[in-house]
């Protein structure tokens, strides 16, 4: 059955469908981004509040600042913008149609249909899901004025060609027409994700602007926010899935049975009660956030990086392979684990525990290649920070060097099998040269200061790095994660791995 607001009733029954009207929804939020895991995420949570009866004025207009955005547009408007969510849990698959959504604004290379979308009076919330690379961060974590999209929206504030860019200006058409200001709320997985989106819209205004830079900073809310939830990337399979259920839908989302958002209760224009859908709000949402991006996130890159050097095609096989699996446990346990602060109801070690459960879950077929993309900005957000307080604190930092060896590794752009890694980064061309020259030189590779800050010249974790190099390039990643394993973590000093390692 064709997916769309008309079938909705003829749809089998058990599809899930809203028991709302769309008709009675208006909106209230403008969404940046619609990929899988804001339909999967945010959208699903707004979509039971609504089923309960609620927030019926908070819908949802979709919009995007990418050309590929007009694909996605043009699909979700052929099905009404609904969407079929599909559970891949192990004890079995469920699907429901969600209807948050209701309009998609047209992609344009000036943004100005999404301009005036948001500079409308009724829109009080402006999310996002760019991911957590495209804040326009250097490598200090600062706002990159220099970057060409943010000298080009600096000089162009009516015609940008970025999401940020779009942002002010709707900003400004509302000072203006003293319609107010929205709230800008990212959804993406970086630690401090409202406190960056504050410095990269506030940064970008003051570069054409300082008095709106200023009303910006003080009238405009940038809430923080963790969010969570195992979202694939959707091919074949997936359409087929949704095929299986009875429901032709051009753009379905599988995902995991696990959902968590936890968003700091800091909103200039109202909300909607998402904790009534499951979500929690609080004042201080560092700690969750730092459990979540240092275990799971950082875990993610852990296992994918050797996954995609040993040809492992998904997430659940990286955790069946006993070596990647046994070195995912080691370095969360003893590496990450005691820079992690509990949280209520969870603490650190229960959470390896959790994500070890929903790596491992055999339904969720996430690739390898989806969760290794971006390494230039995963690394640097997930585990850069942790091996910056091992060596503040002189902790153990061994396995974070040898994943940190084996990105360098498969940035070369072969596999040990011989197979080409199509490139898989931003920086890709960039990624592949340091790599290749790292070969007979290691410390190359973590000389690159836009990625590696000063990691690079900090002398314990140079040595480390370039020994568990020169070990992987030597005798290949199996072996290293073997040498890795082979030390005990609680008594060994550098001097033990050392040894192991030459």
């Amino acid at each position: 059955m064709k997916l769309s607001l008309e079938t909705l009733g003829a749809l089998p029954q058990d599809v899930r469908t809203p028991n709302y009207d769309r008709a009675d929804l208006s909106a209230s939020i403008v969404h940046i981004g619609l990929g899988n895991f804001h339909r999967a995420h945010q959208a699903w949570y707004l979509h039971r509040l609504m089923d309960l009866g609620l927030a019926h004025d908070w819908a949802i207009v979709g919009a995007g600042v990418r050309p590929a955005d007009a694909a996605q547009r043009d699909r979700l408007l052929r099905q009404d913008c609904l969407t079929t969510l599909i559970e891949l849990d192990p004890s079995g698959k469920s699907a429901e149609v969600t209807g948050a959504m209701i309009d998609f604004v047209p992609v344009a290379a000036d943004n100005a249909p999404l301009i005036a979308q948001m500079a409308q009076s009724y829109i009080r919330i402006v999310a996002m899901t760019v991911t957590e690379g495209g804040y326009y961060q250097s490598s200090a974590g600062g706002f990159d004025a220099d970057h060409p999209d943010m000298l080009h929206d600096s000089q162009n504030p009516l015609s940008p060609k970025t999401a940020f860019g779009a942002i002010i200006a709707a900003l400004a058409a509302r000072r203006l027409a003293n319609k107010g200001p929205f709230t800008c709320q990212s959804c993406d997985n970086l630690q401090g994700n409202g406190d960056v989106l504050r410095q990269t819209v506030v940064g970008l205004a003051a570069l054409s602007d300082s008095d709106l830079a200023a009303w910006i900073d003080e009238n405009v809310a940038f809430p923080n926010a963790m969010v969570d939830c195992i979202v694939p990337a959707t091919g074949p399979s997936e359409l087929a899935l949704a095929s299986a259920f009875g429901v032709d839908d051009e753009a379905p989302v599988t995902h995991e049975n696990f959902r968590q958002w936890v968003i700091e209760d800091k909103f200039c224009a109202g909300r909607p009660d998402w904790d009534k859908a499951g979500a929690t709000f609080t004042q201080d949402v560092h700690a969750y956030e730092a459990m979540k991006l240092r275990l799971l996130n950082a875990g993610h890159q852990i296992i994918a990086t050797p996954g995609e050097l040993l040809s492992v095609d998904t997430i659940a096989g990286t955790m069946a392979h006993p070596l990647i699996k046994d070195v995912f446990r080691k370095i969360e346990i003893s590496e990450i684990v005691p820079h992690v602060d509990a949280v209520p109801d969870m603490s650190p070690l229960n959470y390896v525990d959790l994500i070890d459960r929903r790596f491992s879950n055999p339904e969720i077929r996430d690739t390898t290649r989806r969760v290794a993309f971006d390494g230039s900005s995963r690394h640097a957000g997930f585990l850069h920070p942790i091996i910056r307080e091992a060596l503040a604190t002189d902790a153990s930092l061994e396995g974070l060097a040898l994943i940190e060896a084996m990105w360098a590794r498969m940035c070369q752009g072969t596999r040990e099998d011989g197979s080409a890694i199509a490139p898989n980064d931003p920086f890709w061309d960039t990624l592949v040269k340091a790599a290749l020259a790292a070969r007979t030189s290691p410390q190359v590779w973590i000389d690159q200061v836009q990625f590696y800050g000063d990691l690079g010249q900090n002398a314990r974790f140079a040595e480390a790095f370039c020994r568990w190099h020169r070990l992987v390039q030597r005798d290949g990643t199996e072996a290293a994660m073997r040498t890795y394993l082979e030390t005990d973590a609680s008594t060994a000093s550098k001097d033990v791995y050392l040894q192991k390692t030459l």
